[in-house]
Parts: structure tokens; sequence; C-alpha cells
């Protein structure tokens, strides 16, 4: 299970791939062609399979797009990857540009006029597919859909399409049993006056069913798509090879299995016929062939989505165990990192290793919930940072190492940030790291109303570093699934707008950060779940707030104590009491007393 260190991207994939792709183009009649990261399913993290964006250009962030003309090409990474792209991009190939505000689409208005530009889509949602065409078309340019990608074409060695079996997630871990599941997705499709709903979210459809799959790295989701009616009956697409027979019991006489390539042709038979479809996550392609059956579309959000999000007392309590689990091997590597590795012997690939071979030690690791960020000195300013043979640092003495991680375990999904010390820390290393934990403390404590949206509380983990002029340019916070993907929505912490309160049993991160380029980077980061409303006494509205799920000593070395107020000292002192009484029991004599020191009261 240990991960792969030889990142399979960089600039001479784009100097190898980039004259096999325009050549494509060329026989295509096309002076250009838009690749998004997503795939077929709007995936964050891509089997090797679909890996379009990283051939054509080296770059393997999980968010990007780039555009292909026959002079000239361009990137568009967020503000997380600004480091990575120029360090995987070749810039004599691509200009590097903004994802952010319709980047790609106003690159497009300046530079396509009157150009013919191709697309796939079964890779655009609706959406993003009408801003790009709407600023082709004020140009004079036209966007073109095409059967078949060109970089399918062009990719010679192509891996094969990923084919593991689903899995039956119990009863015992999921809560409900999937028919109690489809009949919650039935009425809320008959409450819409609609007649099914398309579902596309690998994630979606686990939940739905109570299934896990074994496709997507770091997600234990199936590639599949379904069809739920409004009499609660689902019509699966999915490889027939993947459903075992016990998978088939599984599912009853209510769930019917058939080959992916079927859907179309099924969706074919839905004239008259009204259906609900996401248009941020299923593709466009879903929405012409709709379109073309004459199909009445309700475009709405997936309506498992929310469902999903709301974690039952049965996902709670699996989680709960997991971050207990998951704490005690990070307790033991901070532990290493502490006594072990403070003499520069040790790089980032070890540690990462050995963080992994803690969380293996427990027996019930399935897999990382996602690539580590194992960043030292300065490639912990690096926000999404991927230590690779070729960048790996030495964890030297006066600097600052960041290690943002999870596991997956098949009780609950972890994601945990922890920035150490590596020898005597600065003072300007001490003071970001007390702003950031101020940040963190104060997102940990807040109470708020019912339908109090994320966007809401952002503020609140950013307000320290505002104050001394500093800030991070990622969200706050985001939604985790249930033994299901670390990156999970549609709730959110973040400064954008969201309309999505947060609701009771939603998982959120709570990772506010600071990061000096090529200098540190320092990231806190808990999982928390929303709590129910309960009364303030002398208040007039019950009030929600967060229980925190992750246990892990927070490094004291780095606190300046006179810069915390007292309630903030006694949030850290209770959460530090916590984790000694938790984490204890499951180590060693050792390590228990390292963890007593750890946990001290500040």
């Amino acid at each position: 299970m240990i991960q792969n260190f030889i990142v399979q991207g960089g600039p001479i994939y784009g100097q190898i791939n980039l004259p096999k792709l325009r050549a494509a183009l060329s026989a295509l009649n096309l002076d250009g062609f838009i690749i998004p990261h997503e795939d077929e399913y709007n995936n964050e993290y891509l089997p090797d399979y679909n890996e379009r964006l990283m051939w054509a250009t080296g770059f393997t962030g999980s968010a990007g797009a780039a555009v292909v003309l026959t002079d000239k090409a361009a990137m568009f990474v967020d503000g997380r990857y600004t480091l990575q792209v120029r360090a995987q991009v070749d810039c004599d190939l691509f200009a590097y540009k903004s994802l952010e505000d319709a980047g790609v689409a106003t690159w497009l208005s300046e530079h396509a006029p009157g150009l013919n530009i191709g697309y796939d889509s079964k890779l655009h949602s609706p959406d993003a597919l009408a801003r790009l065409r709407k600023a082709v078309e004020a140009v004079g340019g036209t966007l073109s859909p095409l059967h078949t990608n060109p970089i399918d074409t062009a990719w010679e060695d192509r891996p094969a399409a990923p084919n593991a079996p689903l899995t039956v997630q119990p009863k015992k871990l999921a809560g409900r049993d999937h028919g109690d599941k489809r009949k919650q997705i039935a009425s809320i499709i008959s409450e819409k006056n609609a007649d099914a709903a398309l579902i596309t979210a690998p994630a979606s459809i686990a939940w739905l069913l109570n299934v896990r799959g074994g496709d997507v790295m770091c997600s234990p989701l199936p590639l599949a798509s379904l069809v739920i009616n409004k009499d609660a009956s689902v019509e699966l697409f999915i490889d027939p090879d993947k459903v075992t027979p016990k998978v088939r019991k599984h599912f009853g006489n209510q769930v019917s299995i058939s080959p992916e390539d079927k859907l179309p042709d099924y969706l074919g038979g839905f004239n008259g016929k009204t259906i609900l479809v996401d248009p941020a996550g299923s593709s466009s392609f879903m929405f012409d062939t709709l379109d073309a059956a004459g199909a009445n579309i309700i475009k709405t959000m997936d309506p498992i989505a929310l469902p999903k999000a709301r974690k039952n007392g049965a996902e709670i309590a699996g989680a709960t165990s997991a971050h207990v689990r998951d704490g005690a091997a990070v307790t033991n590597f901070l532990h290493w990192l502490a006594t072990q590795a403070q003499d520069g012997s040790v790089d980032e690939i070890i540690a990462a290793q050995r963080l992994e071979n803690f969380r293996e030690c427990t027996g019930l690791l399935k897999d990382l919930s996602f690539e580590s960020i194992s960043g030292a000195g300065s490639n912990g300013a690096i926000v999404h940072y991927r230590v690779s043979t070729a960048t790996t640092k030495k964890l030297e003495p006066g600097s600052l190492f960041l290690i943002d991680s999870g596991g997956q375990y098949v009780d609950g999904t972890t994601d945990i940030t922890r920035t150490v010390p590596i020898g005597k820390p600065t003072r300007e290393m001490r003071k970001s790291f007390t702003l950031v934990l101020k940040g963190h403390i104060a997102l940990s404590r807040v109470r708020f109303p019912v339908g109090t949206t994320g966007h809401a509380l952002d503020a609140l983990a950013r307000m320290s570093l505002w104050a001394h002029g500093l800030d991070y340019d990622h969200g706050t916070g985001h939604g985790v699934g249930a033994y299901l993907g670390v990156h999970e929505g549609p709730q959110r912490i973040a400064k954008s707008p969201s309309s999505i309160p947060l609701d009771p049993g939603m998982i959120v991160s709570n990772e506010p950060g600071y990061y000096k380029t090529g200098a540190f980077g320092i990231r806190i980061e808990n999982l928390q779940y929303v709590t129910e409303p309960v009364p303030i006494k002398g208040g007039e509205r019950d009030m929600m707030g967060f229980h925190t799920l992750t246990l892990a000593p927070i490094n004291r070395q780095l606190i300046v104590k006179k810069m915390l107020s007292k309630a903030e000292i006694k949030w850290l002192n209770r959460y530090h009491k916590r984790v000694r009484r938790e984490i204890s029991p499951l180590v060693n004599d050792e390590v228990k007393l390292w963890l007593h020191t750890a946990c001290k009261k500040l």
C-alpha cells in the first residue's frame, strides 16, 4: 500500500505528448482542444486510465485545465497549485494562467477568435460549457463536440480501465439499508413531480446502494452511473464483472444491472418523461442525450448529496472510532518525529512512509484517503505539494515540517494536518503558528443558529491572520465522507458564497494555514462534525456547534502563550486532556510518557 513517490507527471509529458495531440487535432480539422481535469464521473482523484490532463501537460494536481491551440497553449490552476504548476509544466510550451474568475473562458475570448475548438462533452458540465461557448462564439469561434476524445486516440500506452469488484458496506456501519435510502430518494423525486433521477457521481451511488469499490485511488469508489425511479427501483450501469454474487444478493430484485455503454440507449427511452439531473455534476453529454430523447429535464442538485452529507448515528460512531485509531497512529508518528527525526537525516519520503507504516500497523487501514502532503521547509509552503524522488527535502534543524495526511478505514475517513518544528523554531515561525492556531480555535468554539452556511463562519478562521496582514489562498473547510471521498460536498467553509447550510451530522475540516513562499508552511487541521441545536442559558435560539473528531497533539513548542486569550488556552488544554485520555491506552509506555508531556497544560 506504500504510496508511489515517483511522480508520473512533469515537463517531459508536454514535450513528448503535445505534438501527438496537435497531430490528432489537425486530422480532425480542429484549431484547438479544451482539456479539463475531470473525467466522465467528475472525480477529483482519477484512475490512471483517465489522467488526460497529466498526459498532455505533466500536471498531477487534483484541479486544473488546459487549452491547446495549434501555435500556443495555456495551463490553468487555482491558488493551491501556483508553485506546483511551475515545477511540472513546461513554461516554453504552456502559459500559466489562473483558473479562477472564468480564466479559461477569458483566455479563449482573447486567443481563439474565429477558431474551431473541440471538446469532449462527457468531461464538461452544461453550465461550464455554456460559459466557454459564450466566450468562443462572442469572437466568431465555434465549439465542436467530439464523439471520441483525441487524447484517447493519441495516448498509445493508455492504462486499462479499472475493474475492481464491489464490496458490501454493512448496515451496522451504513446505519440504514439501501432499501430505506432508495425510498428516501424516491420521495424526493416524487416531490419534484419527476419520474426518475440520473446519478453519475460514484460516491452517491456507493452511499445509496451501501457498496464500495476500488476503481479510484484513495477513495473506495466504483465507476458507474444509475437511474433511480420514483418507485425506488434502480437501473445500475456498471461493468457486470464488478458485481459479485454476494453483491447481487445484497441488491435484491429492485436493482437491475446493465453494462455502462447501455446507458445512452436507456436514456433514449425517456421521451415525455421527467428526470432530475445535476448540472454541476453530470456531463453535457448526458443532457444532450436526454434532450435528443425528448425528456423533460429538471436541473437540480444531486438528490443524494445532502442525505449523504448528513451523517447518521452509525456513521458518526464509525468516524469516531476511526479517528481514535488514526489518532494513535499519528501520535506514534509525532513521537518518532520528536525523538528520531531531528538530526537532519530524515527526508520527506521517509517521513511519509513512516506515517503510513504506523497506520498500517492498526491492521485496519484500507488505503490512504489522499496522497500525503509531506513538506519540509520551503516545500511546506506549496499548499498541495506532492513529494517525489525529484523534489524531496531533508527535515533540517531550524525548519518547519508540515504533514497533511489521512486514512481510509471501513468505518471512517480521516484527514489531519500537523506542523512541527525540526530543531529550534524562529520567532516568526512561532508567531505565525500561533495566529493560525487562534483561527483554528475560533472555528472550533463557534456556536451558530440553524441555517448558517460555512461562508458565514470562514472569516473567524482568518481574523487573527488578517489583523497582521496575512491570509491563505484555500478554503477553510471541506466536507468528508463516511468511508468515501475525503473531499465531499455540498457543504464547505470558504470565502466563496454558499447556499448550503451546515446541518447536524455534517463532517467538515477546520484547516486554516499560512504559507511563506520559499521559507515554510503552517497548517493545523482537525475534522469536526456539526452538533444538534441545543439551548444556551439565557438565550432565545437553539445553537449548533462543532464536535472535534481528530485526536492528536498540537505542537506546544510553536505556541506563543501570551498571544492566546484565556478562553483559547482553556480550549487547547481541554483538547489535549481529551487526546491524552483517548489515545494513551493505544500506545506503548514510551509514547505514553511523551504524549503526557506533549499534552501538558499550557
